[in-house]
């Protein structure tokens, strides 16, 4: 049996959203209220954990940055206004990232 050797990396997360800006509160989106989603959402979720082992989002899935991102646009799309588009970057390394989404 071939033994797997995980390692870590510190991911950085880029959340875009676009959309009609709401002419009552001047926002396409509160930005407090989308901290909140990515803090409770994703954060407590994936910080400090092996995605392989710990997260069941990886159960049947490789835990590339590129799946990790659709993971998470996957969880946030849903909790946004309809109206709005979402795209997601994730930095593995300061050079290397993936964008996916609207």
């Amino acid at each position: 049996m071939q033994q797997r050797y995980y390692h870590g990396h510190n991911f950085r997360l880029i959340v875009k959203i676009t959309g009609e800006i709401n002419p009552e509160t001047g926002y396409v989106m509160d930005m407090k209220v989308l901290g909140t989603i990515i803090k409770n959402e994703i954060e407590t979720r994936f910080d400090h954990k092996n995605l392989n082992l710990d997260c069941p989002e990886f159960k049947d899935k490789i835990a590339s940055t590129e799946n990790f991102a659709w993971v998470i646009y996957g969880i946030v799309k849903p909790l946004l206004p309809q109206e709005n588009q979402l795209a997601i970057t994730l930095y593995e390394t300061d050079k290397n990232y993936v964008e996916i989404g609207e």
